[in-house]
């Protein structure tokens, strides 16, 4: 088989969250213990970092693999799902997989694969831990897919193990309260591994701190150690102030990445770094101010983050066209879409023009509270069979005042908006991870 032929042979056998949804979502970690046992275990030959979360989870492991490679490590990255290619989902340094290892993986295990019968993401997750076994890596950054507790990832016994932050997502498999989805997040603490937490909550602290105690783990919450001020922002680069217990730390840190989230998720990724490093500098026999960010950092410049540059960063407030100016976000549950529109309140635009998808296992309505009327709105399906129907879409808009005309597809809608979008205006495409990697 090719490259093509394999993903398609892949897509027809293994149930994918990415089209189907929960039926995909396997709960247990049976299929991918018996998948890693044979494939040698390879979960267990580098050093790892594992992230998981409601919003941010990406951001931060992307941030924390660019300070790995900004330090000389050879670095993997495993994040779900990807935009426009499987490769995207397992990285190292930044490259990606290759189509022939890919294709080479399959036949290679195609045996097994049929007899176990994993789920897409727990294929995915055991050709990651293999490539990097194979690549020799000297730290894996490995991003949760759902929850914790069940995911496929969590057969890592990681470095440090972070938790960005704990929002409402996947209620019908995570719980319908912060402190159930908190108990499943929390499931990827392990016994005497570090754990940072992003943000301090009073639903879900409690949660962490319990689990942390239990497990011997020593825990820390980043936005009381850290904080990142916005200075100055453009489409693609934000300049933060970085202070640490009060103190600037990083001043003018140019960081190669924008948009309403990135402040808290940097202030993650700092604290996630200050703990790995405290174990990692003896592994690696490196000086701890080796490791230091304003070293790291450091450019002819000033203080520079090129996260994109290194890691291939993408979907996240990515502006794809100008005049007008068109901007993708992957935002799709209420906290990050809340945090997306408070943002956007800020930009002097004339008219905001809204492509919009969204997935149909998911509250609709409550998503759509997060949206203002006063823009123009473009529905659209995303082209995956978990895709709402766009005049479905539509119709539930309209009880929250939000109007527009439905399309039969994602880039119907984005040709209508740019259309009718002057060049000073803007148009956002939004609502779901597969609307955005349409445009792309």
């Amino acid at each position: 088989m090719n490259y093509a032929e394999t993903l398609q042979y892949l897509y027809a056998h293994l149930p994918m969250f990415q089209r189907i949804g929960p039926a995909a979502y396997k709960k247990d970690l049976t299929n991918i213990r018996a998948l890693c046992a044979h494939l040698g275990d390879p979960h267990t030959r580098f050093v790892s970092l594992h992230v998981g979360g409601t919003n941010g989870k990406g951001s931060v492991s992307h941030f924390l693999a660019a300070l790995c490679q900004l330090a000389g490590l050879k670095t993997g990255l495993h994040i779900s799902p990807h935009y426009k290619d499987f490769r995207e989902r397992i990285k190292v340094n930044g490259r990606y997989i290759s189509r022939a290892q890919v294709v080479a993986f399959v036949e290679r295990h195609r045996s097994a694969l049929e007899e176990i019968k994993p789920s897409f993401f727990e294929m995915s997750v055991a050709m990651a831990f293999d490539h990097f076994a194979r690549e020799r890596v000297d730290v894996a950054v490995v991003e949760v897919g759902l929850g914790g507790r069940l995911d496929s990832t969590n057969i890592l016994v990681p470095l440090v193990s972070a938790i960005t932050n704990i929002g409402y997502d996947h209620q019908d498999m995570l719980g319908h309260t912060l402190a159930l989805i908190a108990s499943e997040k929390a499931g990827i603490i392990k016994p005497g591994v570090p754990v940072v937490i992003g943000e301090t909550h009073p639903e879900s602290a409690p949660v962490f701190q319990r689990v942390a105690e239990e497990m011997r783990s020593s825990l820390v919450f980043a936005d009381q150690r850290y904080k990142a001020v916005e200075v100055w922002s453009d489409w693609e680069h934000t300049i933060y102030d970085v202070y640490r217990e009060g103190r600037l730390f990083l001043p003018s840190l140019k960081v190669e990445a924008a948009g309403p989230f990135q402040e808290r998720n940097l202030a993650t990724a700092f604290q996630v770094w200050e703990t790995f490093c405290e174990r990692a500098a003896v592994r690696w026999k490196a000086a701890p101010q080796d490791w230091r960010p304003e070293r790291l950092c450091a450019s002819p410049e000033g203080l520079l983050f090129p996260v994109r540059q290194l890691t291939r960063f993408m979907g996240r407030w990515q502006v794809i066209g100008r005049e007008p100016t068109i901007l993708c976000d992957s935002a799709h549950n209420e906290p990050a879409l809340q945090l997306l529109w408070s943002q956007l309140a800020h930009i002097p635009a004339e008219r905001v023009h809204v492509v919009l998808g969204m997935v149909s296992d998911k509250d609709s309505t409550r998503l759509l509270a997060c949206f203002p009327p006063s823009a123009r709105y473009y529905f659209a399906k995303a082209n995956i069979p978990r895709g709402l129907d766009a005049a479905l879409l539509r119709e539930r808009a309209a009880a929250f005042g939000l109007h527009g005309r439905a399309y039969r597809s994602v880039r119907q809608a984005l040709r209508a908006a740019k259309r009718a979008a002057r060049p000073d205006e803007l148009v956002v495409v939004t609502g779901s991870i597969f609307v955005v990697a349409e445009v792309l």
